[in-house]
C-alpha cells in the first residue's frame, strides 16, 4: 500500500486530486500540500517521525518554491520517494525525465490516467531483489511522454536504429541502440541471449531444449537463445536463481 504526498497550489484541483488519490485502493494515506515550502516541511517532519512517502504528485508552476526545484531538493534525500508530475503544461516533460519521475500527467486529470500512474509508482517501490538501480525510459506517444519503469520490462528488441521494448501492458519502440541499453542495464539482470535480444532475467520463468534449440519463456513469449549465447545464458541464469535463494 503506498503512502503519498499531492502538491498543488490550485485548491479545487489539490483536492480532486487528492479525492481520486484516496478512491485508488493501492493508497493507503494521501497527505496534501498547497505550496512548494509546506510540501517540503511536511515531509522533513514526516521523514523525522519515521513515517514512510512512497511518491509525490507534484505541481510544476507554483509561486516561490516551484515543482521542479522542490523535486531537485527532494532528490537529495538519502531516500527520496519517487515523483510523478501533474501539470497543466506540457513543456516540462524532459525536465521531469532527468529527474527521474515515474509519470508525467496533464491537468485536467482524468481518473484512468492517473491509476496508470499509480500502477506504475507501485510497480517501482515494490519490494525486489537487488538487481541494479532503477531506471525509467521515456516514450512518446501521440504527444505525450509515458515513463517506462525497467522492472517492466520483459525483453528489449532491436529494430534498426531503435528498440522496441516489451512489456506486460504493451510495446513501445524507443530511439537508441541495444548496445547503449545493455550498458545501461547490465547490473539489473538483463541478459544478452540473442544479437537482437536483450531478456530480463527476472521475468525468465522457463528454459527448455527442443529440436536442438534452446528457447527461454519470458513473460508469455517464447524467445530463441542463439548458439553463440547459449553458454553465457545458462550460467547467467544459474547465477541469478542461486542468488535468489540465498537473499
Amino acid at each position: 500500500m503506498l503512502r503519498v504526498l499531492a502538491v498543488d497550489d490550485e485548491v479545487p484541483a489539490l483536492e480532486e486530486l487528492a479525492y481520486l488519490l484516496r478512491r485508488d485502493s493501492r493508497v493507503e494515506h494521501v497527505v496534501t500540500a498547497s505550496d512548494g515550502v509546506s510540501a517540503l516541511q511536511d515531509m522533513v517532519a514526516m521523514i523525522g517521525a519515521g513515517e514512510r512517502i512512497d511518491g509525490v504528485f507534484l505541481d510544476i508552476r507554483m509561486p516561490g518554491l516551484d515543482g521542479l526545484d522542490l523535486a531537485r531538493m527532494i532528490g537529495g534525500f538519502p531516500d527520496p520517494p519517487r515523483l510523478v508530475f501533474v501539470t497543466a503544461h506540457d513543456d516540462s516533460a524532459v525536465q521531469a525525465f532527468e529527474l527521474r519521475a515515474v509519470d508525467y500527467l496533464l491537468k485536467p486529470v482524468r481518473a484512468e490516467r492517473l491509476a496508470e500512474a499509480v500502477r506504475r509508482l507501485e510497480a517501482v517501490t515494490a519490494p525486489v531483489a537487488d538487481t541494479g538501480p532503477d531506471d525509467v525510459i521515456p516514450v512518446e506517444l501521440g504527444g505525450r511522454i509515458r515513463f517506462v519503469p525497467q522492472q517492466a520490462v520483459w525483453f528489449a528488441e532491436a529494430k534498426g536504429d531503435y528498440v522496441r521494448l516489451h512489456t506486460g501492458d504493451g510495446s513501445y519502440l524507443v530511439r537508441m541502440s541495444l548496445a547503449a541499453l545493455e550498458r545501461r542495464w547490465a547490473s539489473a539482470g538483463f541478459i544478452r541471449v540473442h544479437r537482437s535480444t536483450l531478456v530480463s532475467a527476472r521475468h525468465v520463468t522457463e528454459l527448455r531444449f527442443e529440436q536442438g534449440r534452446v528457447l527461454l519463456t519470458v513473460g508469455t513469449e517464447t524467445l530463441p537463445v542463439s548458439r553463440r549465447h547459449t553458454r553465457q545464458v545458462r550460467e547467467q541464469l544459474v547465477h541469478q536463481f542461486r542468488a535468489g535463494l540465498v537473499s
